[in-house]
């Protein structure tokens, strides 16, 4: 890991480089996606097959595409109790915080007393992408079709990666199934967004696409706006420690390595404490516990690449540039965490206090874990339940309210020179 103190005379320079774009918005990368979208948008199914057969190395049909409902039956009866137990109790958390989060319609009376109001629809088509690869992460699916269940979207398309022999991880199917997955098609990457955005002759378009994914996959959803919705730009993980020298290093050391392990090797993660004692006591719990990691050259590519260890002068330093990073997962091992959260402003989840790890939110906690990286949490939230809802707004005037705004709707007409708009209102008279 990359190791910078506040001393060291080019430690601006070392912020700005530690604050650079992170992969989502590489222009080469952004580029490649978009040529897999342009390829499945003009010729559907047969590009999306080769380009499955390119990237997952399985050769498929058009027919093998869909996860047939016997297959599902078939994994549902093979599911033993423990991944039964966790299924239950983390859709129970997550339903549960989804419930507590959702939009309900409201009316009010305006200075007219006409009734105005908003109405909450739920998308009737939403496509979920759930990442595979070297990991299959089972939860994904329950933090993504959980929420489409508890908002009422009657059709939930889930893609997914399969492997070489066309098979899904059973637990995935197993636990996108039991969240309320409707169709699970055999589809991962940027051509899986292009099926989901523009339809294929097996894949319908979809209204709004959630999940998250590698830095293909993010490119892919923003380049798709427009023929669709999308919820917001959940790319590699990322993860912000800030802590004083009350923090325990090896609660560090284990959290920082977990968020790296996915194996994209753009994961990012950083230490930012006062303590330069913590920061050497942190290094040597790493170097102790990464070797007995199963996945430790995943996480020692990701670690020298995005890996760093910050020492500031203050905390407020320190909160400050954990505002600029705009991390995915902040967690604030400190004394009065949650005076310090409240200046937190850009994270997409805070974990507060040292009993709170990173990994209960992407497991079971209940807020779902797909979140902003790269970033875009300067301006994104993480996923809600309501992001699956269509909000309409709702007008109600009668012949009082409207003869009450009348002389309003007609002075507005005059200053912008439509006079049709005034006739529009002044007709009813």
């Amino acid at each position: 890991m990359k190791v910078i103190h506040h001393t060291d005379a080019d430690f601006p320079d070392r912020l700005r480089e530690m604050a650079a774009l992170s992969s989502l918005f590489d222009p080469a990368i952004e580029q490649r996606a978009h040529a897999i979208l342009a390829a499945v948008q003009a010729r559907g199914d047969q590009a999306l097959l080769e380009l499955t057969e390119r990237f997952d190395g399985a050769k498929l049909s058009a027919g093998q595409l869909p996860v047939t409902r016997a297959e599902l039956v078939a994994t549902s009866l093979k599911a033993d109790k423990p991944l039964r137990a966790a299924v239950a109790e983390a859709i129970k958390n997550i339903t549960a915080f989804a419930q507590k989060s959702r939009r309900r319609n409201w009316q009010m009376r305006n200075s007219h007393g006409a009734a105005v109001g908003e109405k909450f629809d739920p998308f009737q088509r939403v496509g979920i992408y759930i990442p595979g690869g070297t990991a299959p992460l089972v939860s994904t699916a329950l933090m993504t079709v959980t929420l489409a269940k508890v908002a009422g979207c009657p059709e939930v398309v889930v893609c997914t990666p399969c492997g070489q022999d066309g098979t899904i991880n059973p637990a995935l199917l197993f636990a996108a199934r039991a969240a309320g997955a409707t169709e699970i098609y055999r589809a991962g990457g940027a051509q899986a967004i292009a099926a989901m955005a523009y339809g294929t002759a097996t894949i319908r378009r979809v209204q709004k696409i959630f999940g998250p994914g590698n830095a293909y996959v993010v490119a892919a959803k923003r380049l798709v706006v427009g023929h669709v919705a999308i919820d917001l730009l959940p790319g590699p993980s990322e993860l912000l420690v800030l802590a004083d020298d009350t923090a325990n290093p090896k609660f560090i050391a284990a959290d920082l390595l977990a968020q790296v392990e996915h194996g994209s090797g753009d994961e990012r993660v950083w230490l930012v404490t006062t303590s330069g004692k913590l920061i050497k006591a942190v290094e040597k719990e790493i170097a102790r516990q990464l070797p007995k990691l199963a996945r430790h050259k995943f996480i020692q590519r990701a670690l020298k690449k995005n890996g760093w260890l910050v020492h500031t002068r203050t905390l407020d330093e320190a909160v400050g540039l954990a505002n600029r990073l705009a991390p995915e997962h902040c967690e604030a091992m400190l004394s009065g965490a949650r005076k310090f959260s409240e200046r937190i402003l850009t994270a997409g989840a805070i974990f507060l206090g040292s009993w709170s790890p990173t990994v209960v939110g992407d497991y079971v906690a209940g807020p779902s874990h797909t979140l902003p990286t790269g970033g875009a949490g300067a301006s994104f939230a993480g996923l809600t339940v309501d992001q699956f809802q269509r909000r309409t707004s709702l007008v109600e005037y009668n012949r009082a309210a409207l003869k009450k705004a009348l002389p309003t709707v007609e002075k507005f007409a005059q200053i912008e020179g439509l006079s049709a708009h005034g006739r529009s209102a002044a007709a009813r008279f």
